[in-house]
C-alpha cells in the first residue's frame, strides 16, 4: 500500500511542478535562465518538489536504501509541516491577491491545496511518529531560514520577491523581521502539533494493545 501511494503521490505532485513551470514559460518575459531561477526561488516550488522527490524514493527502492536522509524519523513530518505551512500562507495571506486562470488556476491547487493534504495523510499513515524527537523541530528550521536569507539576498540583487511578505521594495526591515518571526513561530506552532498528535496516537495504540 505504501509504496503504490507514493506512486500516486509522487505522479500528483510532479506533474503539478512541471506543469507550472510549463505554464510559467509560457508567460514569461525573462530569458529561460532568469525565469528558472525565479521559479525556483518561490518557497511553494521548492517545497513541493521537496515533497514529489520524498514520495519518489518512497517508491524506487534502491533510492530509499541508499539515500539514509529519506527514511530517517522526522524527515516525512519536517516535509509535511513545510508543506502545510505552504498551504496555510497561501489561503489565508496569499489567495486574496492572486487569481491564477484556467491551467494554471488547476495547478495552483494542487501545489497549495492537495499537496499538502497528501503530505499529510501519507505522514499519518507511514510516519514512525513513536521516533520522531522533540529535539529535531529547530533544526527543521534551517531550511526555511536559508531561504529566508536567500531570497533577501536574491531580491536585493535582482530587485526579485516572491512574497509580498518579503518585498523590501514595498516593507521595511523591521516588517520583514517580524514577519519572519511570525512565520517561524507558525513553523515550530505546526511542529509541535503534528509531533503531539504522533506522541498521543501511539500512545494510544500502544495502550489498546
Amino acid at each position: 500500500m505504501k509504496k503504490n501511494l507514493a506512486y500516486i503521490f509522487a505522479f500528483i505532485t510532479w506533474s503539478a511542478v512541471t506543469i507550472q513551470y510549463w505554464v510559467m514559460l509560457e508567460s514569461t518575459p525573462f530569458t529561460l535562465g532568469t525565469a528558472t531561477l525565479r521559479f525556483f526561488s518561490y518557497f511553494t516550488i521548492l517545497t513541493n518538489t521537496l515533497l514529489a522527490l520524498y514520495f519518489s524514493s518512497q517508491v524506487h527502492g534502491h533510492l530509499h536504501d541508499s539515500g539514509k536522509i529519506w527514511k530517517k524519523p522526522g524527515t516525512l513530518t519536517a516535509i509535511t509541516v513545510y508543506i502545510l505551512v505552504v498551504g496555510l500562507v497561501y489561503q489565508f495571506v496569499l489567495r486574496g491577491i492572486w487569481n491564477p486562470q484556467g491551467i494554471a488556476r488547476f495547478t495552483d491547487e494542487l501545489l497549495h491545496s492537495l499537496n499538502p493534504v497528501l503530505a499529510l495523510v501519507f505522514w499519518g499513515l507511514f510516519e514512525d511518529k513513536k521516533a520522531v524527537e522533540w529535539k529535531q523541530i529547530p533544526y527543521w528550521l534551517i531550511y526555511p531560514l536559508v531561504y529566508f536569507v536567500y531570497t533577501v539576498i536574491h531580491g536585493q540583487i535582482s530587485g526579485f520577491y516572491p512574497y509580498p511578505f518579503v518585498d523590501l521594495n514595498v516593507i521595511s526591515v523591521a516588517q520583514l523581521i517580524t514577519n519572519f518571526c511570525i512565520l517561524a513561530l507558525v513553523f515550530m506552532g505546526i511542529a509541535g502539533l503534528l509531533l503531539g498528535i504522533g506522541k498521543k496516537f501511539t500512545a494510544n495504540v500502544k495502550q489498546e494493545y
